[in-house]
């Protein structure tokens, strides 16, 4: 078995046939790739979770259009009922048609909103979760080995 001594004088098996390297030197080595696969699988979940709350985030977005335009809805239903104006309609029947236009326009953004919503949730990671199924799938397989 072949070694070589690094900078700050000590040994290190310098094998690269697996059959070669000591146990040690085998366990260090599925320890720092365990390592490292688990800090990669973190970095995915994280990257995926931010990607859904950003869909999340266009969907509450919607929903706050759809408040903003129900409070226009009212507004002018109040202003159109106070003022009565109707040049070929009876004033409380102009009104009524004005303020049921916006409420239809908020409506729509609502139904948008909860469709983007509903396409970011749940907010699970899956694909993480996925790749870290078939880590240890992968894992396994080379145990039976």
């Amino acid at each position: 078995m072949s070694t070589t001594t690094t900078d700050d004088g000590s040994r290190v098996n310098a094998a690269t046939d697996p059959a070669e390297r000591s146990l040690g030197d085998l366990v260090k080595f599925v320890t720092e790739d365990l390592s490292h696969l688990v800090r990669s699988e973190i970095k995915l979940a994280q990257v995926e979770v931010t990607e859904k709350a950003k869909g999340v985030g266009a969907g509450i977005g919607a929903f706050g259009a759809a408040g903003v335009l129900a409070l226009f809805g009212l507004g002018l239903l109040l202003t159109t009922a106070v003022l009565a104006l109707s040049l070929v309609l009876a004033p409380w029947l102009a009104a009524l048609i004005v303020a049921v236009v916006v409420f239809a326009v908020a409506g729509v953004a609502a139904l948008l909103g909860k469709k983007k919503v509903t396409e970011a949730a749940p907010p699970v990671p899956t694909r993480a979760v996925e790749s870290v199924k078939e880590d240890v799938q992968e894992i396994k397989e080379s145990i039976k080995r």
